[in-house]
Formats: structure tokens, C-alpha cells, sequence
């Protein structure tokens, strides 16, 4: 069963987002880049990194601003 994050998520590939996890020590991490798939983004160093669904505690999608005309 798709769980309905993974299906937003799945709307969401190739666009920037920023995601903030719970860290399993306390605490919390955001990571910031491009969604290459429902559990991975891809940073602006070019990683790879992946996460699960139960790690995030929020995330939001990052919009451009349009350049002037």
C-alpha cells in the first residue's frame, strides 16, 4: 500500500526540496537539494543522500523566484 506522502512525493521528483529528520540521537537535520526519488534528494554537492518516511518530521517544497522581465 502507497502511503500518501510517497504518493506527493512522487509528484514532487526533480523538484527542490528541503526536509528536516529526526536524528535517532535527538535532534534534528535538514537536508536541502533536488528529489531524485520518493526516499532520496540529491544535494548541491552532488550526493546522494536517501531517508526514510518515518525519519521526517517536516518538509516543504523550495519555489524560485521568477527573474524580472
Amino acid at each position: 500500500m502507497v502511503s500518501e506522502l510517497e504518493l506527493r512525493f512522487g509528484a514532487l521528483i526533480g523538484k527542490r526540496l528541503t526536509i528536516r529528520l529526526h536524528e535517532p540521537e535527538g535532534g534534528f537535520r535538514d537536508i536541502v537539494g533536488f528529489l531524485e526519488s520518493t526516499h532520496s534528494l540529491r544535494n548541491k554537492y552532488d550526493e546522494l543522500i536517501e531517508f526514510s518516511h518515518d525519519e521526517i518530521f517536516i518538509w516543504r517544497e523550495i519555489i524560485s523566484k521568477s527573474e524580472p522581465a
